[in-house]
């Protein structure tokens, strides 16, 4: 015999059961999608690393977006956009998860429909990624009846507890049923959500755990570089204060790729081939690279979404072997004029076959600033090429050359309304004073970097309120491939001002200042920015 309700609970309203139903469906969506997803994860980390449902649907997104979309995320989050990407991703399973709680509450098998469809592009995305193999459709397939079926049992639950205000008034031993029902839903709802939760961890961790390439990394040790690098002169930095060093550190150089997750590649199986119009095809492991003369060399490397005045360009000290030799090794044929260079995760970029070619530092990397590469820039194996931005030449974790034509072959961005052939454009940009930046009056250093890939700079000017042009001091040049430091000390008065900076190249060009958006070969006209005297 069921105790007796409190007085209070007799003849409870059904408007009163109803309050917050809404509610309570959507957080069973929520719950039932965790579940799927967290054991989705767990899938993943046991049978197919690579196939995260987030993980794929992330870089099918990646994939399809149009360039104003991608231009928008790195102008917005910069560095950071991956993680927005993920957030969004996120953000948008909640609401649909939600969604699919109400509607299967309200009008079923609705709620269902949504889980299945959402679980068909997460499939799609799964198994037309590169190198994707059959127990790659496991997660995503197991996502979507895990939170279906979850679905389904919980608002089973929540509409037996809902079922007693159907009547006009509830009588004390019905409500008690509805309170007794509605504690059971939010317990399963719990434990649906806490499982996923679990899931997802564990998930995590198999993955943690089998990542050889982790592993591989922490106990390589470079090799000497047969050529070393030419040293950086003494007076190759300024050491001012907010002024970018003359190299980046590794953990500061910008990253922009297409990889949500980053590849993890065994060294001891990683080869690389080159293939197409050759007359010798080549393939080589690392062991084989690494017993080749590897020649040092600094390099300044830029993004194409590198707007006026931006961050997205780093310098660094690479080690590795040019890319010229093993080309020479295979032979190309006449008419070829391009290679097309592909990454591990699928990833493309056309390289004009001359900049591979000719004597510039072009090289598979497999150091930088004396140390292996890190993982997000490329370990084991990445290309470095000056001159060119990085969309059609800086292939991370590459394991393809093909020779071909540009006629051809057509690469990742190429496809996607972006030029053929990338060279990097005459920049530079103030460091020193930052924007917005409040100065005492007196004499101000001015200082920035100014660049000119594989042409090098020879003179950089600073103008004051659109008057003269004002000749910078140049610090001393390590290659035509690199970056310079420039300084300028200001005799700055009181009041607001702007502060214009233009670069002229070793060739006699000088930086335009026509305004030139990022798409579709890169950003120009002149950075400026605003000052306030005291």
């Amino acid at each position: 015999m069921s105790s007796p309700l409190p007085p209070s609970s007799a003849g409870v309203s059904a408007a009163a059961l109803g309050r917050g139903t809404t509610w309570l469906a959507a957080l069973a969506g929520l719950a039932a999608v965790l579940a799927g997803f967290g054991l989705a994860e767990l899938a993943a980390g046991l049978i197919a690393p690579g196939a995260s449902p987030v993980l794929v649907v992330g870089a099918l997104l990646i994939d399809l977006a149009p360039a104003w979309v991608k231009e928008l995320v790195i102008s917005l989050f910069g560095t950071g956009d991956k993680v927005a990407l993920l957030v969004f991703i996120a953000l948008v399973a909640a609401v649909l998860a939600a969604l699919a709680g109400i509607l299967e509450y309200r009008r079923p098998p609705f709620g269902r429909f949504v889980i299945v469809a959402a679980g068909l592009v997460a499939l799609a995305a799964a198994l037309t990624r590169a190198g994707a193999s059959p127990f790659d459709a496991v997660p995503p397939v197991l996502a979507m009846v895990v939170a279906a079926l979850v679905l389904t049992m919980l608002t089973n639950r929540l509409r037996a507890g809902r079922a007693p205000a159907a009547a006009a008034s509830v009588t004390p031993a019905a409500a008690a049923r509805a309170a007794l029902d509605r504690r059971r839903f939010l317990a399963y709802t719990g434990v649906s959500a806490g499982v996923g939760v679990l899931a997802a961890i564990g998930g995590q961790l198999l993955t943690a755990g089998s990542r050889a390439a982790d592993a591989a990394r922490a106990l390589f040790t470079l090799p000497p570089a047969a050529v070393p690098g030419a040293p950086v002169p003494a007076g190759a930095s300024f050491e001012i204060d907010g002024l970018t060093p003359i190299i980046t550190p590794n953990a500061e150089f910008y990253r922009i790729d297409t990889a949500l997750s980053v590849p993890r590649i065994d060294p001891s199986a990683w080869t690389l081939k080159i293939t197409g119009l050759v007359e010798n095809e080549v393939e080589i492991d690392f062991a084989e690279l690494l017993a080749l003369p590897l020649e040092e060399s600094t390099t300044t490397l830029a993004c194409v979404s590198n707007y006026v005045g931006g961050d997205l360009i780093g310098n660094a000290v690479w080690l590795g072997y040019p890319i010229r030799e093993l080309l020479a090794r295979a032979r190309p044929l006449a008419e070829a004029d391009m290679v097309l260079s592909r990454s591990q995760d699928g990833w493309t970029a056309s390289t004009p076959l001359e900049a591979l070619t000719d004597d510039r530092n072009s090289i598979l990397a497999v150091g930088m600033n004396g140390d292996p590469l890190p993982l997000e820039h490329g370990y084991p194996v990445r290309m470095v090429v000056p001159g060119l931005y990085g969309y059609v030449s800086a292939t991370k974790w590459v394991t393809e050359l093909v020779v071909t034509r540009f006629g051809q072959e057509t690469a990742y961005w190429s496809t996607r309304g972006w030029s053929e052939k990338g060279p990097v454009k005459l920049s530079s940009r103030v460091d020193v004073p930052r924007e917005n930046a409040t100065v005492a009056a007196g004499t101000v250093t001015v200082a920035g970097v100014a660049w000119s890939q594989h042409v090098g700079i020879s003179a950089v000017d600073v103008q004051v309120d659109g008057g003269n042009w004002n000749a910078a001091t140049l610090a001393d040049a390590i290659s035509v491939d690199t970056w310079r430091q420039w300084r300028w000390d200001w005799p700055a008065t009181g009041g607001s001002h702007t502060l214009r900076v233009r670069a002229t190249d070793a060739n006699g060009l000088v930086q335009t200042s026509k305004l030139a958006d990022v798409a579709p070969d890169g950003a120009t006209g002149l950075h400026e920015i605003s000052v306030s005297v005291s």
